[in-house]
């Protein structure tokens, strides 16, 4: 457990609510150190102790570390000054350097997770720009644990890269989903079959990888030189791997440019 107030604006949100909502059932912040905000002043997590506040400086004031997690278009009304303050970002596309000019903090953690944060299962890559304490490092680290899994990332180019790689969440996975889908339907299956095959492949067999290394079990699947080498071989005289890259780079391109639009 640790002592600092964490602010949270955004916090009744779906990412900053999910946060709210795993940080104090999991004890990391006593619920009289969880300060939220949102318009209406109302919200479930008031009832576990949590404070609500509708405005945005008023949970400034009343933080050690802020969490900003609303769109990034929202963020140039926000007007808050977090002088001296350590700011954590959640929003995509918006760098270091400008949060710290807006909001005065002194110190700004960009962190990108993503829906998963609803089944606490996000991975949560996050990068320290300005003088972080290591126990804040610590704290940072902690958080986001309580939400899945979390690394440091030692460049900030690299929160934009991973915005497009794990901050998309489940959404390469169910494209991959809706094409075997679609494939097996063209080929005769019925419609019903050919959901619950293709949903079986992506969110359930492939919970396999939790513990394996995924080069291994190709390798493994390979040598039986059945179906699935048969299949793996056609995928792989294609340019899948090269549609991957292409997606990543261009949904990189999308947050290194921001807001610049």
């Amino acid at each position: 457990m640790i002592n600092e107030t964490v602010g949270i604006i955004g916090g009744t949100g779906w990412l900053g609510g999910s946060i709210a909502k795993a940080v104090l059932a999991k004890g990391l912040v006593p619920s009289g150190n969880l300060v939220i905000s949102n318009r209406s002043g109302n919200h479930p997590l008031v009832q576990q102790g949590a404070s609500l506040v509708t405005d945005n400086q008023d949970l400034v004031d009343r933080s050690d570390i802020v969490i900003i997690a609303v769109r990034p278009e929202q963020f140039a009304s926000l007007n808050i000054n977090a002088t001296g303050k350590t700011v954590i970002s959640l929003m995509a596309g918006i760098t270091a350097q400008a949060i710290a000019a807006q909001s005065l903090a002194s110190a700004v953690v960009r962190a990108m997770p993503n829906a998963a944060v609803e089944i606490e299962q996000s991975f949560t890559p996050w990068y320290c720009s300005g003088g972080v304490a290591a126990t804040t490092k610590i704290l940072v680290q902690r958080l986001f644990e309580c939400v899945g899994t979390a690394a440091e990332v030692q460049e900030e180019d690299f929160i934009d890269y991973l915005s497009a790689l794990s901050g998309t969440g489940p959404a390469f996975p169910a494209l991959l989903m809706m094409a075997l889908a679609h494939q097996a339907m063209l080929a005769g299956i019925p419609d019903d079959i050919a959901q619950l095959a293709a949903k079986n492949v992506v969110v359930n067999s492939s919970q396999l990888l939790a513990n394996r290394d995924a080069q291994q079990m190709i390798d493994a699947l390979v040598a039986y030189r059945g179906v699935t080498a048969a299949a793996l071989q056609a995928m792989s005289q294609g340019p899948f791997e090269e549609q991957i890259g292409r997606a990543l780079q261009a949904g990189a391109a999308v947050a290194r440019k921001g807001l610049q639009a």
